[in-house]
């Protein structure tokens, strides 16, 4: 356990928002080069995104050997490459209090082709060097990152990796890392190994899956031996990356295969709660869009988790660890929604509802809150699953897979808008969005930024750098800009703190009459006070991702200036974990830009708290107006609030001895009107096997035995 006070990172302030935007709504604008592909984003500080890849041979090169990292500036659109030296493909990854991140596991080290790495563990079967790639196993890493403002490549801003120094007591690969409300980090599940699912066929050893399977937690900073949990065990074979939310009362949410349940991790006790709904997976690889809807003051703040999308492919579909048993591509994914409150206020039991259904079938969708309080979809295809292959059961031969390694087809272009505050039967909407041209399947990912746009970028359902077949190796980012870019007015809020507290006294915040056209008092009642947390995105889910409002009431000025008084967060850090955030003022549902914060004290340990802030009451003045250029949003949303109504409702340093589509739902990217040269139709990648159905190969880790009966532990 962490004892020592963690330094707090140099917060800077967003810059001003401009007054006038340039941007077209619902459009997709070049986003630059992101030199290696984009499994997994975070976002640093207001300036820097992070991109982590899994080992393979991209062009861009770092230190005589392909990246696996880059730093992209959110102003120039440009990339650097970081280095990183282990092998992050499919790791976990979280914020900690100070607003450093940590990235956890990985895979072993890997060589071109996705070939174990030439120095191999004793017995074989897995990497621990390749002299080619020059990359380490990585299925233990604990890595580091301090993100740095301007120059991002000093070494005070490079990832920390040495698994001699910081480690995980297990392999893991395929977890899921989760904030508790003292900052630290549940690190749970995973595989030792890769593949499709986490079991073998028939399932004869649920827990260990003859040492494949890592059925245990563990906690960054350490509490002490890794533990079994049970409902690991009880969902073998579809828990990778298991959906995973802190509750209020400090227990978490889970949901793998199509059970859930409440855990409690000071005692290891599970709650049983109703399975999923017509059997609909929405853990890798089905991969359904996952995300905590806004906690606001009208819900008192209490956390409704939202899955749609995903596979109800037959248990017996889903394969193996080697590859599916039908082709996947050809199967649906599911187009319905349902949401679940764990922990109702009004302590009913908690049981699954059935939601609106997305416009589309999607698998690989991905959720992100926007500041305007509505959930936008992204990414993802019609049909199949995540994951890669050679070949499934039935198209034993790689020459005979339609659509390369990709177990996917049909890339949804459009996004779509969920309005949680609209009545039900009108919750969903893509007018005005258009499409995008690139596919974006396995290995995408997508990322709030602090002016309100979403950064999208990767897909890469390959082994190895594939850029010639029909979904090829993918480093061309793109930026989304939402229906509220409409607006030709955005607020220019003043006097944003740069810590918020959990309770204790209130702040103020001041919104120029410049900063919005139209009566002062409904300017006034529209406005919402947004805590953003990106998330560390990967596999189409966003790690940590929260969005929350904070209560205000308001003054009217003379001048027609709006004084937002504020409260700090509520009095319980398990509902808006220590962290970093960004601060977005919403007047008349246009977001300004958001402001980097800190919520919390910056350290890992129980969090100091106060009572609920005691805001003033409103204070309106009539015939008082904005002098902002006039122009409403073409947003399908609606302000946060009725008329007149309040709202009222370095850690390196201590662990390491200081280291320094239009309306037609169905839109989806048509690969026929692609001109691509795919020779990975007709021929076999070097060490692939052209047919049967040996467990042999695994595209994730080739030549891995699976079958062992041992529980070893390497």
């Amino acid at each position: 356990m962490l004892n020592r006070q963690l330094s707090l990172l140099a917060l800077g302030l967003a810059a001003a928002t401009p007054a006038v935007l340039s941007q077209k709504p619902g459009s997709f604008e070049d986003g630059g080069d992101t030199l290696v592909s984009a499994m997994m984003l975070l976002l640093g500080n207001d300036e820097k995104v992070y991109i982590l890849d899994k080992s393979e041979g991209n062009p861009a090169q770092i230190n005589g050997h392909p990246a696996m990292g880059a730093v992209y500036d959110i102003a120039t659109r440009k990339a650097q490459v970081m280095d990183v030296t282990s092998n992050v493909f499919c790791a976990s990854g979280m914020h900690l209090p100070n607003g450093s991140f940590i990235t956890l596991g990985g895979n072993g080290a890997i060589g071109p082709g996705g070939n174990i790495g030439s120095v191999q563990a004793e017995g074989g079967g897995s990497g621990l060097f390749d002299e080619t790639y020059q990359d380490y196993d990585g299925t233990r890493a604990i890595r580091i990152l301090n993100p740095c403002t301007g120059d991002a490549t000093g070494p005070a801003c490079e990832w920390f990796d040495d698994a001699n120094v910081l480690a995980m007591q297990k392999h893991r690969w395929y977890s899921t890392a989760e904030p508790l409300g003292d900052g630290s980090i549940a690190i749970i599940g995973g595989f030792t190994n890769g593949g499709y699912v986490n079991r073998n066929y028939p399932n004869l050893d649920p827990a260990y899956e003859g040492g494949a399977a890592e059925p245990t937690f563990e906690f960054f900073p350490s509490r002490g031996e890794a533990q079994v949990m049970q409902f690991i065990v009880d969902t073998s074979g579809l828990n990778a990356y298991p959906h995973t939310y802190t509750l209020p009362s400090g227990k978490l949410f889970l949901q793998a295969n199509i059970s859930s349940m409440i855990w409690d991790p000071d005692t290891n006790s599970e709650n049983r709660l109703p399975n999923m709904p017509e059997n609909i997976v929405r853990v890798y690889p089905a991969s359904g869009a996952v995300a905590m809807l806004p906690l606001t003051p009208a819900n008192n703040w209490t956390p409704t988790i939202l899955f749609c999308g995903g596979s109800d492919m037959p248990d017996y579909a889903w394969g193996n660890y080697s590859w599916p048993y039908i082709n996947t591509w050809e199967y649906p994914a599911s187009a319905k929604c349902h949401r679940i409150t764990p922990e109702p206020s009004d302590n009913s039991s908690a049981d699954y509802e059935e939601d609106d259904p997305m416009l589309e079938t999607r698998t690989m969708g991905q959720f992100i809150a926007l500041p305007d309080g509505t959930m936008m979809v992204v990414n993802g295809g019609l049909n199949g699953t995540a994951g890669y292959s050679t070949q499934t059961l039935i198209t034993t031969s790689y020459s005979d897979m339609p659509y390369g390694m990709s177990l996917a087809s049909g890339p949804v272009g459009t996004p779509g808008i969920y309005d949680p505050r609209k009545p039900k039967g009108q919750r969903w909407s893509n007018t005005g969005l258009d499409a995008s041209e690139i596919p974006r399947l396995y290995h995408s990912s997508a990322l709030l930024l602090p002016d309100a746009s979403v950064l999208i970028a990767g897909s890469n359902p390959n082994v190895d750098v594939n850029t010639s077949t029909i979904f090829p190796t993918t480093y061309k980012a793109e930026i989304f800009y939402p229906s509220y870019f409409s607006a030709k007015t955005r607020p220019t809020p003043q006097g944003v703190p740069k810590t918020i507290s959990y309770g204790g006294d209130k702040f103020d915040i001041t919104v120029p009459a410049a900063s919005y056209s139209g009566a002062a008092n409904d300017a006034a009642d529209s406005a919402a006070v947004m805590l953003m947390r990106p998330g560390f995105t990967t596999h189409a889910m966003n790690m940590g991702q929260r969005s929350m409002q904070l209560n205000n009431t308001y003054t009217v000025n003379s001048d027609g200036s709006l004084t937002l008084h504020v409260a700090q967060a509520p009095p319980n850090s398990n509902i808006f974990q220590p962290g970093p955030a960004l601060l977005f003022v919403t007047i008349n549902g246009i977001p300004s830009n958001g402001t980097y914060v800190i919520v919390g004290n910056g350290q890992i340990g129980k969090q100091p708290t106060a009572a609920a802030s005691t805001l003033p009451a409103n204070v309106r003045l009539d015939s008082v107006k904005g002098t902002g250029e006039g122009g409403s949003s073409t947003s399908n949303t609606t302000s946060n609030n009725s008329s007149g109504a309040s709202h009222t409702g370095p850690i390196i340093g201590a662990v390491v001895g200081a280291i320094a589509l239009q309306d037609n739902p169905s839109m989806a990217w048509n690969a026929s009107s692609l001109s691509v040269n795919s020779p990975y139709l007709d021929q076999t990648p070097a060490g692939a096997r052209s047919g049967g159905q040996s467990v042999e190969f695994d595209p994730y880790y080739q030549n891995t035995p699976r079958m062992s009966t041992a529980h070893g532990q390497r």
